[in-house]
Parts: C-alpha cells; sequence; structure tokens
C-alpha cells in the first residue's frame, strides 16, 4: 500500500533530479549568457590569474637566465630589506599623502556633480554639462601632463594667476615640492570627476518620484529633497563605491607622477608605484620589485575587507 503511495505520488510530481542534474539544466537553459560571459571569464584567467605565479619571484633571487624554477629562495629577505630600507618611510607618507588627499577631496566631486546635474531642469544644458565634464576622461595621460607642464612653468597661465593674484614669485610650480600634491589631486579631479558621476547619475533615475512629490506636498524645498531623499537613496551606491576606492589607498599610478616629477620634488613625488618601476624595470631588480608590489597589493586588499566589513556592520551594505 506504501509503494502504491509513493509511485502515485513520483508519478504526480515527476522524478526527483540531483542538485548536479538541476545545474546541468539551469545552464543549459540559460546556455546563451554563460556563452556570453565565457570571454570574460577566459580574459580573467589568462591575463589576471594565470600571471600571479609570477609572484613567487618576490620570495626568489629571481633571474631571467635561470628563470623561475632554477632561481634561489631566498624567504621574505625581500620584504625585509624594503621595510628596513632608508626610503620605505618616505614611500609610504608620500602615497599615503597623496591617496588620503585624493580620496577626500576627489571622492565627494563626482557626488557632487551628479546631484548639481540632477537638479537641473534644463535638458539640453544637462547633456552639454555632461558631455563638458565627460571630456576630460579621454584625455590622454602624456598630453595632459604636457598640459599642466605649460600651465604651471613660468610664464605659464596658472603661474601667472597665481602671481598676480596671490604674490607668487613666479617660478615653475612643479620645482616646488610644496605644490606637487595639490597640482596632483586637481588635475585628477579635473580628469575623472565627469566621468565618476555616471554611476551616481544612474543611481538617481531609480529614486521613486512619488517620494518627492509627496515632500513637495509637505512642504519641502528643493534643499530638504536632497538631503532628506536624494542622498539617502543613492547611499548605498556611494558605500560601495567608497569600499571599492578603500583598496586603492596604496595603488597609485606610477605614469602621470614619472611624466611631472623631477629630482627637485623627489621628495614629496616619489611614492611606492614610482619606486617599483625604478627598481623592477631600471635597475632590473625583479624580485625586489615584485615583493614592494606585492607588499602594496596585500595592504589594498586588507582595506577593501577591512571597509566591507565596517560597512557591513554599520550599514548593511557591503559587496559581499
Amino acid at each position: 500500500m506504501a509503494k502504491a503511495k509513493q509511485n502515485v505520488s513520483t508519478a504526480a510530481t515527476g522524478p526527483v533530479m540531483s542538485n548536479s542534474e538541476l545545474m546541468k539544466r539551469r545552464i543549459w537553459r540559460n546556455k546563451e549568457l554563460y556563452l556570453l560571459i565565457l570571454p570574460v571569464i577566459i580574459y580573467y584567467i589568462v591575463f589576471h590569474y594565470k600571471p600571479m605565479y609570477g609572484l613567487v619571484i618576490a620570495f626568489q633571487d629571481y633571474s631571467p637566465r635561470r628563470g623561475i624554477t632554477g632561481s634561489e629562495w631566498v624567504g621574505l629577505q625581500h620584504f625585509n630589506d624594503f621595510f628596513k630600507g632608508i626610503y620605505f618611510g618616505r614611500l609610504l607618507r608620500n602615497t599615503l599623502e597623496i591617496s588620503i588627499a585624493t580620496l577626500l577631496i576627489g571622492f565627494p566631486a563626482p557626488i557632487i556633480l551628479a546631484l548639481l546635474v540632477n537638479e537641473l531642469r534644463s535638458k539640453a544644458f544637462s547633456r552639454i554639462t555632461q558631455t563638458i565634464t565627460y571630456m576630460p576622461h579621454f584625455v590622454s595621460m602624456v598630453v595632459l601632463c604636457a598640459m599642466i607642464r605649460e600651465f604651471v612653468k613660468e610664464g605659464g597661465l596658472v603661474n601667472q594667476l597665481m602671481t598676480s593674484w596671490f604674490g607668487y614669485d613666479g617660478k615653475n610650480l612643479l620645482s616646488r615640492s610644496a605644490y606637487f600634491t595639490p597640482i596632483y589631486v586637481i588635475t585628477n579631479i579635473w580628469q575623472g570627476v565627469g566621468w565618476g558621476s555616471i554611476v551616481y547619475l544612474a543611481a538617481l533615475t531609480g529614486i521613486d518620484m512619488e517620494l518627492y512629490e509627496a515632500a513637495r506636498v509637505d512642504g519641502a524645498g528643493r534643499w530638504k529633497q536632497t538631503v532628506h531623499i536624494t542622498i539617502p537613496s543613492i547611499m548605498p551606491t556611494i558605500i560601495i563605491m567608497l569600499i571599492m576606492r578603500m583598496g586603492q589607498i596604496m595603488g597609485i599610478g606610477h605614469e602621470k607622477i614619472i611624466l611631472l616629477y623631477n629630482e627637485g620634488i623627489y621628495e614629496k613625488a616619489d611614492v611606492i608605484s614610482t619606486y617599483v618601476y625604478r627598481m623592477g624595470i631600471m635597475n632590473r631588480q625583479y624580485s625586489f620589485s615584485a615583493a614592494v608590489g606585492l607588499f602594496n597589493s596585500v595592504v589594498n586588499f586588507i582595506l577593501v575587507i577591512g571597509a566591507n566589513q565596517i560597512s557591513k556592520r554599520v550599514s548593511e551594505t557591503s559587496l559581499w
């Protein structure tokens, strides 16, 4: 009798499938989507994950002639040399100084721009504003640095303005180490503020317009609507972007700095990434530069994990 009931139940609901069979059916049902993502997966495996094997040279006395398998293992010697080196303090200080200044000033800039553009009533003016602010993102780094050098040199536009307005002595601004960080941060904001605002503008389009209508009925002006509706609505996006930005605290690119700095401003402009470039490419100390770069990446990874955990506890918004 029980067996008959089981047969009836199986016949009614169909054969019970295992998890692997369900997974296969789900993949086959969405095979077009998996095919679309396949090139991305291959790209990351080939160009990001496979090269990670080369990180082992950070623990070797690597020689291109002997290769990875034939080079002698030295353990943590390169890390110890870096931490005890005469440049460690300067490199860490400069890297943190430029990164924190960029974070404090540069991170809010795209948010403010997105909020201002969102308040524009003229669609045509809004499009023009967005186009103008997006354009610097597509300027080549070489061209950008050439423009900066032209503006801040003796007789340059920025130099002349500072001379007439603030009584500056007219010397090249890039010859003064005190001006390097402001120049780097301001030009970074100019180049990236428009492009960075795209994410926040997209988030603003997802806000329910009925919230604004209800606020207007209650007598709230545009400022109160922004403070109590707009900003809280895009706060999850802001938090996610901030977490991701924390992973770049130690990751200042070397290209722009190398194109701008000179021996007179090494004390302020030399950062970890430029040091890695100088030791690895110019001095051919491959293992040592790999160790310094690995240290840099590990710190960034720890910062992302820490920021994500703090965000999860405080706001319940996180990357995972």
